[in-house]
């Protein structure tokens, strides 16, 4: 039988970021090694599934546990099965265990000569700490990297100085404060100032300055790691909703390969709806910041068999809605269970379709998606997501718009915050279905005299409205299959939707 003949890399590569340009989307998936060769017939499983290319977990925060060699012949065999080989760098570390190994044999910490971590509690804990050598010794790793054929690596979600989600981070260590303090020419009790406004998350002018400390710090690491292999095409991964108060100042990466910030893992936290709408949020957050063209999906199931296919399958709907263009699939060093590509790979023919249609596209409607610069420095990370789900369109604001309906989280109504838009805060509206259904309700007249499609049903599901294509996408967000009915000006056009579909809809 015929064989077809292999793209080169860079072949592959233009045509991958050509596609990208006009609206295809790809698929990925990370492997360890252990995987890969626990299993000899795993790449031709996600290769037939619709996955184009495998990203190789290397060097972990000081350690070459999967040593150069052995990447570099899964690099080999991942090139022969027709796909295309990646690396993922896990850069400082985490405060707990990220990988998930079944064999519980990679190191979870930084080698003793790097340093820990002081968080604003006066613990110590490793990973998420920025001194000396972490920055030269990835930057090391990665010319090792480049030498045996890697052109893209991306670190991952360790490359933030916050243990997790809704922290605000720092190294409170007295080298750092004391640096802080030099900078900027403050006295010596700066320290005790920080840490007030840290534990009231006080959004002051103090806080922003030593957030922005950090920032600038993790920053230069990234370009110093950039700069030291400048054949290689250097990716960032963001933890949910991560921002300023991780050091992560989101607009120093607009120009690289940006993984968007996901975190419902396990189906006891994807399944609730507020589930759906906090991941869905975070990723129309983070895409303010990053084209298409870069933006890649944290598609994660953790452990590996803790998030259901249909789930996984469901994940989908948030890059297709966000115009996320790359899906990258994750599960830590354990591959999902090989049956989730049976359902994956239809999942990901349909969104490669779809997507094809509405890339470029930007939802537009009398919702506000606002996330301002309280959350992103001082707040919990617990948006006011759930009027996604309220079948309303909406739209993604970079700044507090002047108009529309604007759902602040609990920090950015704190503020004060004052706009001719109509603001709502839980303290306002609080943040249930029922309040929002009939929320909807009190504004369906200016809805209906303004030609705005919304969803008559007081059923979840979340409605994107692209009016200059006179399109929409609804997500149904239950798991079971509804019948919807889409009042736009005086007729009601039904809709029938399966189990967490994503349905298409025209001529609106």
């Amino acid at each position: 039988m015929a064989t077809m003949p292999l793209m080169t890399r860079r072949r592959f590569a233009l045509a991958s970021l050509s596609a990208s340009r006009s609206g295809e989307r790809s698929f990925h998936v990370c492997l360890a090694p252990d995987a890969l060769e626990a299993d000899s017939g795993l790449l031709a499983l996600v290769r037939d599934a619709g996955v184009t290319d495998v990203w190789v977990a290397g060097f972990f925060y000081g350690h070459w546990y999967y040593t150069p060699d052995r990447i570099a012949r899964h690099f080999r065999a991942i090139k022969k099965a027709g796909l295309r080989p990646h690396a993922v760098q896990l850069p400082l570390g985490h405060p707990g265990d990220s990988l998930g190994a079944v064999a519980g044999q990679p190191p979870l910490i930084p080698p003793p000569h790097w340093s820990r971590a002081v968080r604003s509690d006066g613990r110590s804990q490793w990973g998420t700490s920025l001194h000396p050598p972490a920055t030269q010794e990835n930057a090391a790793a990665l010319r090792r990297m480049a030498a045996i054929g890697a052109r893209d690596v991306f670190l991952d979600d360790d490359f933030r100085l916050a243990p997790g989600p809704g922290a605000i981070g720092g190294c409170y260590c007295d080298r750092h404060i004391d640096e802080f303090r030099r900078l900027h020419g403050l006295s010596a009790s700066v320290g005790d100032q920080i840490h007030n406004d840290v534990r009231t998350r006080a959004f002051t002018p103090l806080l922003r300055q030593w957030l922005d400390f950090h920032c600038s710090q993790l920053t230069a690491s990234f370009r110093a790691m950039q700069k030291a292999s400048p054949r290689l095409r250097l990716g960032i991964m963001v933890m949910y909703l991560g921002a300023e108060k991780a050091g992560i100042r989101l607009s120093d990466y607009s120009n690289v390969p940006f993984r968007v910030g996901e975190l419902m893992f396990r189906d006891r936290d994807f399944t609730p709806v507020k589930g759906k709408t906090d991941e869905l949020f975070s990723a129309l957050f983070h895409r303010r910041f990053t084209p298409p063209e870069l933006a890649y999906s944290e598609s994660t199931a953790f452990p590996a068999n803790e998030l259901s296919a249909p789930n996984l399958a469901a994940k989908l709907a948030v890059s297709t809605l966000a115009d996320v263009r790359h899906t990258m699939f994750m599960s830590g060093l354990t591959p999902f269970p090989r049956a989730h590509w049976e359902v994956l790979k239809p999942a990901i023919q349909s969104h490669r379709t779809r997507h094809r249609k509405f890339a470029g596209l930007a939802p537009q409607g009398p919702f506000k998606h606002f996330w301002g610069e309280a959350s992103r420095y001082a707040g919990d990370d617990k948006p006011y997501s759930l009027f996604l789900a309220a079948g309303v369109p909406f739209e993604v604001c970079h700044a507090l718009p002047a108009e529309g309906h604007v759902f602040l989280s609990d920090a950015d109504a704190l503020t004060g915050t004052r706009s001719a838009a109509t603001l709502v805060s839980r303290a306002v509206v609080p943040e249930t279905l029922a309040d929002l259904f009939r929320l909807k309700a009190r504004f369906r007249p200016s809805f209906e005299a303004s030609s705005v499609p919304f969803v008559l049903d007081e059923k979840p599901a979340v409605l994107a409205w692209f009016p200059s294509a006179r399109a929409a996408l609804l997500w149904n967000l239950s798991e079971r299959p509804e019948s919807f009915a889409i009042r736009l000006r005086s007729r009601d056009i039904p809709v029938q939707a399966g189990p967490l579909a994503l349905v298409e809809m025209r001529d609106l």
